[in-house]
């Protein structure tokens, strides 16, 4: 892929995926606009594919230890306060991948930054499937935990700086859907390997998860560079290749690297130095603090909602409202993880055309009743096949309306809200504020669930849930179809930033399109 000069002063462009475009061409009108539509649609796609294979990784490892710390529990003899450190730990260190992938990925760019992930995490997965005491076991958890946080981090971060606007929602919650699957691929081995002997059919389960990494592998090798991030390093002629290959209009390639520019500071790397960043990150202006709660806010709402208590402890949950048997405890959580994954394809489908906030009033409203049936059924039904049977549904419907709104919006709004000199750091802080959350939950659940019972700490999510909502309405603006330099306009502006609010009528609106 390469810029040349000819003899009038033009530029030939090379597409990466071996369009050529001649000047002579486009004014002949003999190049097919709907053809070249097509191809940078499907380069964009790819590009969002191949940067989205790391959340594999991650949402396998979630799935998996839900069935997995049944046997290592039998086989290693560890108690209920090392189970939960165990299953918790993981998010608690990953902060340190989210703090340390921020400023990797200024230094050595976005897909090298992924590259770095997947060896970290692949390592872990590697000694916690030879481990052979609790000791082993939590060092390969850390190593884990690190690459986990690198990779959930970056990896939205890199699809929404490649991304057009009109498709960045949708392209952005991709990760979301690579999670989900990991997690469904995780229950299915779950299912698949509980018969094998106790002491290896753990280690089958955690050790399949490393063989997506010959995939990520070779995905660094295809995928370009984030434009804006090319910016940054003043390699203007690298960005506006990479922005030919996912802008379809050669007109619009040079606008938005003009803005581009002008976000980054006319190109200058140097000019914003980490220093400088940070110290508009803890002295923030009216603005950079609307953008850090709204981005804070949603990543810690989207744990503190209790989501990792129905995938890490799904089997405990079902255990509690009577299934006993443990091949159907499994079979139970791979329902959730079908149902996980399934709503998390209806998000994409609908993000960039009813908008962000319609959705999280949906996902947020439907998981606060959801949650409180649940306590109701497992304090009032245990033991009883009705009691089972609303034990799944409402489990399944609280993964359901997870999946189709903050779990990818998420993710969508904290890569979307900053500007570029702080995105990389930003997007780090608001990691940090999601793995500490999930860490907690995952590591008190169990004991909480003693003290209270686990109908009365579904209770609690419930009103945590509810407060969600009023989270969404007061301080979640409407982001949909605007560039990433207009949305840091909206935050300039408290009452554009309160402008943004979607009233819940919107929300009946979009259920009677559906």
């Amino acid at each position: 892929m390469e810029i040349q000069e000819n003899g009038k002063g033009g530029n030939k462009y090379r597409r990466m995926d071996s369009v050529i475009i001649h000047e002579e061409d486009l004014a002949n009108g003999d190049f097919d606009q709907q053809q070249r539509r097509n191809n940078t649609k499907r380069y964009v796609i790819a590009c969002a594919v191949f940067a989205s294979l790391n959340s594999v990784l991650l949402g396998y490892d979630v799935g998996v230890m839900s069935g997995a710390i049944i046997f290592i529990k039998d086989d290693l003899k560890i108690t209920e306060g090392q189970e939960e450190v165990l299953v918790g730990i993981l998010s608690i260190i990953s902060l340190l991948g989210s703090l340390i992938g921020g400023k990797t990925s200024d230094a050595i760019g976005r897909k090298w930054t992924m590259a770095l992930a997947a060896l970290v995490f692949q390592t872990g997965a590697a000694i916690m499937a030879l481990a052979p005491s609790f000791k082993v076991l939590m060092l390969g958890r850390l190593f884990a935990g690190v690459g986990i946080g690198f990779g959930v981090m970056i990896a939205p971060v890199y699809i929404c700086e490649i991304a057009p606007a009109v498709a960045r929602g949708s392209l952005t919650s991709f990760p979301e859907i690579f999670i989900n699957l990991g997690i469904l691929l995780g229950y299915v081995s779950n299912y698949v390997f509980s018969e094998l002997p106790v002491h290896i059919n753990w280690r089958v389960m955690i050790a399949v998860g490393i063989l997506p990494s010959a995939f990520i592998g070779c995905a660094v090798f295809f995928i370009p560079e984030s434009p804006r991030w090319l910016v940054m390093k003043n390699r203007i002629d690298d960005a506006r290749l990479v922005l030919l290959n996912t802008i379809e209009n050669e007109r619009e390639v040079e606008e938005r690297l003009a803005e581009i520019q002008k976000a980054a500071g006319h190109g200058n790397a140097e000019q914003y130095e980490v220093k400088a960043v940070w110290r508009e990150l803890l002295h923030p202006s009216p603005g950079v603090l609307r953008m850090l709660i709204t981005g804070c806010g949603i990543q810690c709402f989207q744990q503190i909602t209790g989501i990792d208590t129905t995938v890490y402890y799904s089997p405990i949950i079902f255990q509690t409202a009577g299934i006993s048997n443990k091949t159907k405890l499994l079979a139970a959580t791979v329902a959730v993880g079908f149902t996980k994954t399934t709503f998390i394809l209806v998000a994409i489908l609908v993000i960039d055309r009813k908008g962000r906030k319609p959705l999280l009033y949906v996902s947020t409203i439907g998981m606060t009743v959801c949650l409180f049936t649940l306590g109701l059924t497992l304090t009032f039904l245990e033991n009883s096949k009705f009691g089972i049977a609303m034990a799944i549904v409402t489990v399944c419907g609280n993964v359901a309306f997870f999946s189709v709104g903050i779990g990818p919006i998420c993710w969508v709004m904290t890569s979307e809200i900053f500007p570029l000199r702080l995105r990389a750091q930003a997007s780090a802080i608001g990691s940090v504020g999601n793995r500490v959350s999930s860490g907690v939950v995952a590591m008190t659940f169990l004991s909480i669930s003693e003290t209270i019972t686990m109908g009365g700490t579904f209770f609690g999510f419930s009103a945590i849930s509810a407060l969600a909502v009023a989270f969404v309405y007061k301080c979640v603006p409407e982001t949909k179809g605007k560039t990433l330099e207009e949305i840091e306009m909206l935050f300039q502006n408290e009452e554009q930033w309160r402008g943004g609010v979607v009233e819940l009528e919107d929300v009946e609106l979009l259920v009677q399109n559906q």
